[in-house]
């Protein structure tokens, strides 16, 4: 069996960053951007906790999905199972610069978010208990400053 794109990367040597992991076309001809949102450097920096992500998946989708800009174009936000990040999926052809500003943003959003969490209710969620907000708020933080604020070109493409 043929191996997907995504794991001919070399993740020994992913940094943290935006990547533009693949595009697709549906059958109407319409482009889907899947961006690979890396927040942890790949088997070298220890991957965020699951309850992590998912406050983080909480927060991020909806704001990205209220985005006056971008909201019509998001298709979904969600983690990755190796817990080193997320995935963007964005109706359009986009790279990863073009997103920039609207991931700082984002990550902003989610580094500030005080009080309930979107969503985090038995009737909206199926493990809303399952939640870290103050993990979800450091590591957006920690990458919006030494990520986000001032990204270098490994940092925004795959390596070689």
């Amino acid at each position: 069996m043929e191996k997907i794109a995504s794991f001919t990367i070399d993740h020994n040597r992913l940094e943290r960053g935006i990547f533009l992991s693949r595009q697709d076309r549906t059958p109407n001809g319409d482009v889907v951007s899947t961006f690979d949102v890396r927040m942890t450097r790949p088997n070298r920096e220890p991957a965020l906790s699951p309850q992590t992500l998912h406050a983080m998946e909480h927060l991020a989708a909806t704001y990205l999905r209220n985005d006056p800009e971008w909201r019509d174009r998001v298709v979904y936000w969600g983690p990755m199972g190796c817990c080193t990040g997320n995935y963007l999926l964005l109706s359009g052809d986009y790279r990863s610069e073009d997103i920039l500003p609207l991931l700082r943003r984002t990550m902003a959003f989610v580094a500030d978010y005080e009080g309930e969490i979107p969503g985090a209710t038995p009737r909206d969620c199926g493990n809303y208990s399952y939640m870290d907000a103050e993990g979800a708020r450091q590591a957006a933080r920690r990458y919006l400053s030494e990520v986000l604020d001032s990204p270098k070109a490994e940092n925004l493409n795959y390596p070689d």
